[in-house]
């Protein structure tokens, strides 16, 4: 049997390849929507992509599911289970608890998990050359290296409520029945690491076993004692938040993602074309040049997301595919630097980036307005001044943030403006940690319509000054 991990760092997702090398059979699991990583993988190995297959409706990226079964005549298989709300609306096979997907000699068993999501797998593998029992389990959300999948996306990223209740008892249910069913030797490969927001404290390592999560984790001791309202309220403690654009991918996951087949090639464009698009809003700028040098001048309305770095997301925070109406022109030395960048975009869902700039040479700049700590309580006192806004996630506000601001995390404020003042009211003073994350947020903000003053140095910066200052920390 070949079981191998594909590893997305940017969105800290992992998908699969399995197979077996005596009849050249291999499943994917849980594929990412650009690819080319698979085919390329298969073709190394000598092996032929029969059967295409998720645990769950992924809320976090577009599955390549559909791509990938159209490109290689696989079967698709999606899951069955979760009831009449959770069903795909696209033709693929349905898998229930106990059904088999057979490579060879390598059996896939899908075990349903529900918690994370009603519909989730978890696919045990037995590689039947040399044993008769599973010996390995792709969990995807479900069992995390000591973690956990968060229950309460559903609340958070779709708009449902209360689900979180009911999604941690079954969670509770799913590690008793199946999980903790299974022998410790049997290895644990899960659908994310640490850095992914469907966990609260994901680990870095790319596999465990079910015998050390099940003396080690943090919820092992709850289970032990049967405690379920004990897990429960651990397990719902402190989750991070959810980004704005999971419901777009929930959404799209469940309908079935547009097929991309082969991409054209991206167009090099002129300064001159650029700024004739900007002028008459058909184009708009992706500048993925690090913050300082943004700060140091960009194109006017230029969206901001530093690469390298968590380009997909970043991109998913401030482009909305159902508003957008320009064609995106990326900033990138060149036409494979680009497409490399277009390939994290389509992954969650921006699919109209249609050429790329290699330079901003003869084009006007502007810095981004910014205002220094020590005259950050002027400027709040400006009428002008609408909000003072910490986009930094609801843990690190709660654990302290400048005197008076408001909150809502930067994967958020473009698809939450309903909890911000109307762009007439008033300038945003935007902060972060560090600055990446507002300056991604400001920019998107901006070509929403919103006056966005970035704050120099960020909460950091801020922290910096106060205690030169001498002033106390805030609560």
């Amino acid at each position: 049997m070949l079981l191998e991990r594909i590893y997305d760092e940017d969105l800290s997702q992992a998908s699969y390849l399995v197979a077996c090398q005596s009849s050249g059979e291999a499943l994917v699991v849980d594929p990412r929507r650009d690819i080319q990583v698979y085919l390329d993988l298969a073709a190394r190995h000598g092996l032929r992509i029969v059967a295409v297959t998720e645990t769950h409706l992924h809320a976090d990226f577009l599955s390549g599911t559909r791509e990938l079964a159209a490109a290689t005549g696989a079967t698709a298989y999606v899951s069955g289970e979760g009831g009449e709300d959770w069903q795909y609306d696209y033709a693929a096979e349905r898998l229930h608890d106990g059904d088999r997907i057979v490579l060879g000699k390598v059996t896939v068993t899908a075990r349903h998990t529900p918690g994370h999501t009603p519909e989730h797998l978890t696919f045990l593998l037995t590689d039947g050359a040399v044993a008769d029992e599973p010996g390995y389990a792709l969990t995807g959300d479900f069992v995390f290296a000591g973690d956990l999948g968060r229950p309460d996306l559903l609340d958070e990223a779709v708009g449902m409520q209360d689900t979180r209740f009911a999604g941690a008892r079954q969670l509770f249910a799913s590690l008793r029945e199946v999980f903790l069913a299974l022998p410790d030797h049997v290895q644990v490969f899960p659908g994310h690491g640490a850095g992914s927001p469907c966990g609260r404290a994901l680990g870095a390592l790319p596999s465990t076993s079910v015998g050390y999560e099940r003396r080690f984790a943090w919820w092992a001791p709850a289970l032990a004692d049967g405690d379920e309202e004990r897990f429960v309220a651990e397990l719902l403690d402190g989750q991070p938040d959810a980004h704005g654009y999971f419901a777009r991918m929930k959404q799209q996951n469940q309908a079935g993602p547009v097929l991309l087949g082969e991409l054209p090639p991206l167009r090099a464009l002129t300064p001159e074309v650029l700024a004739q698009g900007l002028e008459d809003g058909t184009l708009a700028l992706i500048d993925t040049r690090p913050v300082a040098e943004v700060h140091a001048g960009t194109v006017p309305g230029a969206l901001s997301t530093p690469a390298p770095g968590a380009v997909a997301s970043h991109l998913a925070w401030c482009v909305d595919p159902a508003r957008e109406t320009a064609q995106l022109v990326i900033l990138a030395a060149d036409e494979a630097s680009a497409a490399a960048y277009r390939d994290h975009a389509v992954r969650v869902g921006v699919d109209g980036i249609s050429g790329y700039l290699s330079s901003l040479d003869s084009l006007p700049l502007a810095p981004p307005a910014t205002v220094a700590p020590a005259e950050l309580e002027q400027l709040r006192a400006d009428a002008s001044t609408a909000l003072l806004l910490d986009v930094r996630n609801r843990s690190e506000h709660a654990a302290g943030t400048i005197p008076g601001a408001a909150h809502l995390s930067a994967g958020r404020v473009l698809f939450r403006r309903d909890q911000l003042p109307p762009p007439e009211a008033g300038r945003i003073i935007a902060f972060c940690q560090s600055g990446l994350r507002s300056g991604v947020a400001a920019s998107a903000l901006r070509r929403a319509g919103y006056d966005v003053v970035e704050l120099e140095g960020s909460y950091a910066g801020w922290s910096r000054w106060r205690d030169v200052q001498g002033e106390p920390a805030p609560a």
